[in-house]
């Protein structure tokens, strides 16, 4: 299944992993969100189960592994083109990481993969709704919250 225009929504994962304050980001290489910071993440191929995709995302596109810890948000992105075909559709479910094991290296769709200071995160053209996603699993990590924030960008 390409990319865009899809038959049907794509299910897809992705890890918001924490070093301290510190919090991993990509920039994404691909539309929909080409040149954009983000958390490392992508489609879960069949067979696979969240948990297991979001731990080889995180691995091909970071180099790292992490201890995965619940889910912490849940994402329709729907974009639509000028004409409002939906161009893309993706139901995401983003996981809290902590502990993470390896060294920084951006790989497969990533440009490039850092740690960022949490108050640094702002002045970084992310994509629509991270800051929130951010600061959630921060209060869900730190016991401030519980459950999954729910975002929907259509």
């Amino acid at each position: 299944m390409g990319r865009g225009y899809p038959a049907a929504p794509v299910v897809a994962v992705g890890v918001i992993l924490f070093d301290g304050d510190r919090v991993l980001l990509v920039r994404r290489a691909h539309p929909p969100a080409a040149g954009r910071w983000s958390v490392p993440g992508g489609r879960v191929e069949l067979g696979e189960s969240l948990e297991e995709a979001a731990a080889r995302e995180l691995l091909e596109e970071t180099g790292l592994r992490a201890t995965l810890g619940p889910p912490v948000v849940l994402l329709d992105r729907v974009v639509r083109d000028a004409a409002g075909q939906v161009a893309y559709h993706y139901a995401i479910v983003d996981f809290l990481g902590t502990a993470p094991v390896g060294e920084v290296r951006a790989a497969s769709d990533a440009l490039e993969a850092r740690f960022v200071a949490l108050a640094e995160v702002a002045a970084l053209a992310t994509t629509h709704g991270l800051l929130a996603a951010v600061a959630h699993a921060a209060a869900v990590r730190d016991g401030r919250a519980t459950g999954p924030l729910r975002q929907t960008d259509r």
